[in-house]
């Protein structure tokens, strides 16, 4: 290696550094003196150069040898993995082959079970250790600390809460545990209940408690600080229930109340019979807690105040009212004596209803009273008649549904339920029929009944299938009347139906429009008194209650138990369960009823008009208008009314007396108006526009017409306004043949009116007959037999 790097550095081609140096070095002849030092310095730096590339090139070499060691260990790491592969894969072929493994577990199966029952045991005799110690320390505070012994009861009970929940999660695992810890922590707190009720009892027996203490009396030390135990003591109850909790001490105060009240009311007395619970039972009862109520909420109203006056059941009367509280203790002894009327009451529908009256009588005197909430500061105490409503509804409605449908049958089967009642208002009011006063009558006793119910559903299945059903029944009573009306009175109904003697003789004089009248003001009645009910609060209730269901109800849905929302809406009203504000219960019946008034009111229309053309028929035939007179001018009132005039006129005047009598007097006012133009057209086709008239003849029938019109003005003021274009005619027809004072004569006015339409006009207006048409005036005047002349 130093042969071949010395023989690289005498190149023949000449190097640039050394010439630079010796350049440097030589450059003068005085530095050839120095030429020793300066090879022996050249010398040196080579040897040094050269043992650096020595050492050098041992290093590489080194590093060359290392290099290949590493690789042949790399090569040998390699060889050694692989045969360990291979053994690997060898020997889990010979595991896989082989049955050892699952042997062993199969071996170990049983004792592993074997081990975690004994743990299960283990677990379950400690717990089973600690709820029978929990169960000593509570035992071991009573009767002398009850605060203190609720601590361990109430880890007890956390400790049932506990397993419960695990047990659900554990799908109903450890049944017979959770159930054991359930029943000790049960029968734990009844065991502390009945040690300070003894305590209590202990005392209450002392001062012979209820017979020796006076209700004016104050409760002595003694008897209070045990009075204050029992409260300590449930406290924690009554503040994590969700339902009411009678109060212990009023439970324990209470017992020697609730023996008299089954001595009283539940043995073999006179006064335990069904026929006593409302005139004994109930009013004892009442009198009871009144009796008491004072004395309680002097000696204890404060200490109940104390306990929970500050917690969340502080707006409860049934923990901050001792009366209230008293209450409670004493309605399980009255829903015992209720259950066993109940039962009678299901053999004895009279029985049951009567019951239900008397049950809401005592809930209302109860909440009214005593200001009893059962709980319930929101919607107040739901009453002893929702509790049997709940079970009994449907009996309970079915002898309310079967009284109501009886009472309505006997109604209408009455001799004067389709008498008119002449006397149910004043002159100028609608006249029902005695059967509508009684059957509106029988729908507010249905109210009464139902009112005070309190469940939705059932006051909706009482409006529905009771109330409205009855409607729906005379509504179709009043169609059928009607029907049979038409049917005597066309001319295709008899000749399809027949009518018998006995029809027709009924609808003779005024038969026909009393008969229009029945339905007519039967209808109006119940109209108004279904609007009357629905401004009421508890229709306005009802009505709210129902929108509001229904507008969360799809229309296929049940807006009450077993009433679809298509079934409500046609029974009561189209807009149920709209965004609008308008409509109420009765809308669809209403609309029914006033579709048959209207109906009566256009058949009593045509009644009168018929009742007019028979009677004016000789008068509509009288041919003497054109009797001749020797003078020129007739007073209208020195003449006698026509004699064929006479029974029209009397007809007419009994017409309007009957109607007079049973209708209102718009409704009277607006039938006489549209017969009364009928009668206007009638005198005014066959009269006015048919007959020829002489000044005598003219007269006649203004005078005839003045006796109408009298007639009706006697009776409907302004009414004969109703024949104004007949009267204008009237006026027009007896113009004078002479002139005199100033008055238009019959031929000037003829003269004029044929003119032309302008001054016919202008006539008309100056003789203030501005009713009058020129073509209606001048047929007018050709009848006038001066003017044919």
């Amino acid at each position: 290696m130093a042969v071949n790097t010395l023989a690289h550095t005498y190149s023949k081609e000449p190097d640039i550094r050394l010439e630079d140096y010796l350049d440097d070095k030589l450059q003068s002849t005085t530095d050839f003196e120095s030429l020793d030092n300066l090879l022996a310095n050249v010398e040196v730096q080579r040897s040094q150069l050269q043992a650096q590339l020595d050492d050098a090139t041992k290093e590489l070499e080194g590093a060359r040898r290392a290099a290949e060691d590493r690789q042949g260990g790399i090569h040998r790491s390699i060889e050694e993995f692989q045969q360990l592969q291979e053994s690997i894969d060898v020997r889990l072929k010979i595991v896989a082959e082989s049955n050892a493994p699952e042997e062993a577990i199969r071996r170990l199966e049983q004792p592993m079970k074997q081990l975690h029952k004994v743990e299960l045991a283990y677990q379950y005799v400690t717990l089973l250790q600690d709820v029978e110690n929990l169960r000593l320390e509570a035992r071991s505070h009573l009767p002398q600390s009850p605060k203190a012994a609720l601590q361990p009861y109430s880890r007890l009970k956390k400790l049932t809460m506990k397993l419960k929940e695990l047990q659900a999660a554990a799908d109903e695992a450890a049944t017979h545990l959770v159930n054991h810890v359930e029943r000790i922590t049960e029968d734990l707190w009844d065991e502390m209940k009945n040690t300070m009720s003894k305590e209590l009892e202990n005392i209450l027996k002392k001062r012979n408690w209820p017979q020796g203490v006076d209700q004016n009396a104050e409760m002595d030390a003694e008897w209070l600080q045990c009075f204050e135990k029992l409260v300590d003591l449930q406290a924690p109850e009554i503040l994590f229930s969700d339902s009411t909790v009678t109060l212990l001490p009023f439970e324990v105060m209470s017992r020697p109340f609730i023996q008299w009240f089954k001595f009283q009311f539940m043995g073999n007395n006179a006064t335990s019979n069904p026929q006593s619970f409302g005139t004994f039972c109930i009013p004892q009862f009442l009198s009871l807690i009144e009796k008491w109520e004072g004395f309680f909420r002097d000696n204890v109203g404060y200490i109940l105040a104390s306990r929970f006056q500050d917690t969340k059941v502080r707006g409860l009367s049934v923990y901050m009212d001792p009366a209230c509280a008293l209450i409670t203790a004493l309605l399980p002894v009255m829903r015992e004596k209720i259950n066993v009327m109940v039962q009678h009451g299901l053999k004895n529908p009279q029985s049951l209803s009567s019951l239900m009256a008397q049950l809401m009588d005592l809930d209302d005197e109860i909440r009214s009273r005593f200001n009893y909430d059962g709980g319930d500061q929101e919607r107040g105490w739901a009453g002893l008649t929702s509790e049997v409503l709940e079970n009994h509804f449907d009996a309970w409605f079915k002898a309310e549904k079967d009284f109501a449908l009886e009472r309505y049958h006997a109604i209408m089967n009455s001799p004067d339920a389709r008498n008119i009642d002449y006397d149910y208002s004043t002159i100028g009011k609608m006249k029902p029929t005695f059967g509508a006063v009684r059957v509106t009558d029988l729908l507010k006793s249905v109210t009464s009944q139902y009112e005070r119910v309190r469940r939705f559903s059932h006051r909706l299945r009482f409006l529905i299938d009771i109330q409205l059903e009855i409607l729906d029944d005379y509504h179709d009573r009043f169609k059928d009347s009607l029907d049979a009306y038409y049917t005597i009175n066309t001319t295709l109904g008899r000749t399809l139906h027949g009518v018998t003697k006995e029809q027709a003789a009924a609808l003779e004089g005024t038969g026909a429009f009393e008969s229009l009248c029945k339905v007519l003001g039967s209808s109006d009645h119940i109209i108004a008194t279904l609007k009357d009910w629905s401004n009421e609060e508890f229709f306005v209730t009802l009505w709210e209650q129902l929108q509001t269901r229904a507008k969360r109800t799809d229309d296929d849905g049940d807006i009450a138990s077993g009433m679809s929302y298509e079934n409500v809406k046609d029974r009561t009203s189209a807009v149920v369960g709209s965004d609008g504000d308008g409509g109420i219960l009765f809308d669809e019946t209403i609309a029914a009823y006033a579709g048959r008034r209207k109906t009566a009111e256009e058949y009593l229309v045509s009644a009168l008009v018929d009742s007019h053309q028979k009677a004016l028929r000789p008068y509509l035939a009288k041919a003497q208008w054109t009797t001749i007179s020797d003078v020129s001018h007739v007073e209208t009132s020195q003449l006698s009314i026509t004699p064929e005039l006479d029974e029209p006129l009397t007809i007419l005047k009994r017409n309007l007396t009957f109607l007079a009598s049973v209708l209102s007097t718009a409704v009277y006012r607006r039938v006489w108006r549209e017969a009364l133009d009928k009668l206007q057209d009638m005198l005014w086709a066959n009269i006015l526009m048919t007959a020829s008239f002489t000044t005598l003849g003219a007269s006649q029938f203004a005078r005839d017409l003045d006796a109408i019109s009298s007639l009706i003005d006697r009776y409907i003021p302004d009414g004969s306004s109703a024949l104004g274009t007949l009267q204008d005619g009237s006026r027009l027809l007896n113009l004078p043949v002479g002139v005199s004072d100033g008055a238009v004569s019959l031929q000037q006015a003829s003269d004029r009116v044929f003119t032309d339409n302008s001054e016919a006009k202008k006539l008309l207006a100056d003789l203030g007959l501005e009713s009058l048409t020129p073509a209606n005036a001048r047929k007018i005047l050709q009848r006038r037999v001066e003017n044919s002349e």
